[in-house]
């Protein structure tokens, strides 16, 4: 993947909430325009963070899929 991450969020292991919770704290501190990587490993996560940028204004510019993984590179607002 290509896509520079200004930060990066580490959240395997983690259930629903959690891994949404900790990304709008992480996405809240950094400026907009800035990239946010996401490493999750709840299945949740990929119906919660599409639904999530729909209705802010972040924008997921890539996601990937692994056997155990979910990654989001998700654009601050």
């Amino acid at each position: 993947m290509g896509t520079h991450a200004d930060q990066e969020l580490d959240v395997t292991g983690l259930q629903c909430p959690m891994p949404l919770l900790k990304a709008k704290l992480a996405l809240n501190a950094l400026a907009p325009a800035q990239i946010l990587k996401v490493i999750a490993t709840d299945p949740g996560s990929e119906r919660d963070f599409h639904a999530f940028v729909q209705q802010s204004r972040h924008q997921i510019l890539a996601f990937e899929k692994h056997a155990e993984t979910y990654s989001y590179w998700i654009q601050k607002g």
